[in-house]
C-alpha cells in the first residue's frame, strides 16, 4: 500500500515582501477618529451640566400632589363583596382626610407569566406611579388590614427624614433572627428610600413604603424581574425580596427597617407584633390561611372600631 507523500517545500521561496505601512496607517486613522468622538461627546456633557457657569442639572423632583398613593389589591373571587367593599371604603375615608389618592387592583388585571396572583403588588405599586407620578410616597397595604389611627399621616409619622433616622434600625440583621447581613449603620432618614418590616418569619410584604423617584422605579422594576417571578420561592415575591436585598447592595443601601407596630401590626400575636389602640393599621395574617370567611368574620370586631375613629378625626 502507498501512501501520498506532503508536497516538498520548494528550494526557491518567494523574494521577502516587506508588510505593507497601510494597516497602521489605517489604525491610526481609527484611533483619531475615536479620540475626538470622544472628545466631543466629553464637551457636549460638560457644556449641558457645568459649561458657561451654569449649575449642573437636577433631576426633577415630584410636586407631592397627591402626598400620597395607598395601594391595595384584591382578591374578588376568594373575599366575598361586603368584606371588600369595608376594606375600600376604609382606604378611601383615610385618603380623603389627607388629600391622597387611592389605587385599587385586582388579582388577574395583569400578566404575570404563570407566576403566583401575590405578585401583583409589585406591579399595581409600578402601576401607580404611572398613574400618580407627582406623588412624593406609595404606601401599600393589603386586602387583610385596615387602617385604624386616621390621626396619623405617612409623611409625619415616618417618612419625615429626622423621624426616620430615629426610627430605623441600624446594623439590624434583614431577616431575623440572625442573618449575617445587616442593615447599613451609618443611613440617615435622607438616605431611605423604602420602608417595611419584620415578624417573626422575616420581612413583613403585607404593608410598606417606597418613596417615588427612579431609585423606586429602580427598585419595583427590580423585584418584578421575571428571573424572580420564574424561580419558585415558597412564599413567592416575600422571599425574592428577602433574595434582593441580601445579594444586592444596591437595594440594601436604601432600606429601612422599623418597628412592626409603626407601619404593620397584627391582630394575633403569635406571628409578630400585635395591635394595640393607636397604631396605625391593623392585618388580619392569621385569618388568610383559615379562608376568606374567616377574614370577614374576625375583621367585624374591627370595623366598627375604625369607623368610630374615623367619626371623631
Amino acid at each position: 500500500m502507498h501512501f501520498a507523500l506532503p508536497p516538498r517545500k520548494t528550494s526557491n521561496p518567494p523574494p521577502y515582501l516587506p508588510r505593507s505601512n497601510r494597516l497602521p496607517t489605517l489604525r491610526r486613522s481609527r484611533l483619531k477618529l475615536i479620540a475626538i468622538t470622544g472628545l466631543f461627546f466629553l464637551t457636549v456633557i460638560y457644556l449641558l451640566t457645568r459649561g458657561n457657569g451654569h449649575p449642573k442639572l437636577k433631576k426633577r423632583m415630584p410636586t407631592g400632589n397627591p402626598p400620597v398613593v395607598l395601594v391595595t389589591v384584591f382578591d374578588e373571587a376568594k373575599y366575598g363583596k361586603g368584606y371588600l367593599d369595608a376594606i375600600k371604603e376604609n382606604r378611601i375615608q383615610y385618603a380623603e382626610k389627607h388629600g391622597y389618592q387611592t389605587f385599587f387592583a385586582n388579582i388577574g388585571d395583569y400578566d404575570l407569566k404563570g407566576a403566583p396572583g401575590s405578585w401583583t403588588k409589585v406591579v399595581a405599586m409600578r402601576h401607580a406611579l404611572t398613574k400618580y407620578p407627582e406623588c412624593h410616597f406609595l404606601w401599600y397595604l393589603d386586602q387583610n388590614a385596615f387602617v385604624m389611627n386616621p390621626q396619623l399621616k405617612i409623611e409625619d409619622h415616618i417618612m419625615k427624614t429626622a423621624k426616620l433616622t430615629d426610627l430605623m434600625k441600624k446594623d439590624h440583621s434583614v431577616v431575623p433572627p440572625d442573618s449575617i447581613i445587616k442593615t447599613f449603620a451609618h443611613l440617615t432618614g435622607q438616605d431611605v428610600d423604602f420602608v417595611l418590616t419584620q415578624d417573626k418569619e422575616g420581612l413583613s410584604v403585607g404593608s410598606f413604603i417606597v418613596r417615588n423617584g427612579e431609585w423606586g422605579e429602580f427598585f419595583l422594576d427590580t423585584w418584578f424581574d421575571p428571573i424572580y417571578r420564574s424561580y419558585n420561592f415558597q412564599k413567592a415575591e416575600a422571599h425574592a425580596l428577602e433574595h434582593i436585598v441580601q445579594w444586592h447592595p444596591t437595594i440594601l443601601a436604601r432600606l429601612a427597617i422599623i418597628d412592626q407596630r409603626l407601619l404593620n401590626s397584627y391582630s394575633q400575636g403569635n406571628k409578630g407584633d400585635q395591635y394595640r389602640d393607636g397604631d396605625i393599621a391593623v392585618r388580619l395574617v392569621d385569618c388568610v390561611s383559615a379562608g376568606a370567611q374567616a377574614c370577614e368574620t374576625e375583621s367585624q370586631r374591627f370595623t366598627q372600631q375604625w369607623r368610630t375613629s374615623f367619626g371623631k378625626f
